[in-house]
């Protein structure tokens, strides 16, 4: 018995079903963290259609590229949105909502 083959239209689901989870996890969460995980998780979404697009149409290293500058772009924001945070933390000892910090600004 062999297994069916997983075509391009599976993989879009995928992604689609991802890409959505994380617009109702920013949409939803009021803390910072929340939010952060939910725009990584939409960057992933997106990083699945490069790297599907990228095999599905001949093997082009081109999708692969973007997906990987894709991944570096975002741990650089998330590590300097995690930075942001400590430092709001620090000066507050508390956690941060989102309203709050724009009332931070000296």
């Amino acid at each position: 018995m062999s297994m069916p083959a997983i075509g391009l239209e599976h993989y879009l689901v995928f992604a689609a079903a991802l890409f959505c989870l994380g617009v109702v996890c920013l949409l939803t969460r009021r803390t910072a963290i929340g939010i952060l995980m939910g725009i990584e998780l939409m960057i992933n979404a997106a990083n699945v259609n490069l790297i599907a697009f990228a095999h599905y149409l001949g093997n082009d290293p081109a999708g692969q590229v973007f997906a990987l500058l894709s991944i570096v772009l975002a741990a650089i924001e998330a590590s300097v949105a995690l930075a942001i945070l400590f430092a709001l933390f620090r000066i507050t000892g508390r956690r941060i909502g989102i309203d709050e910090a724009s009332s931070l600004r000296g």
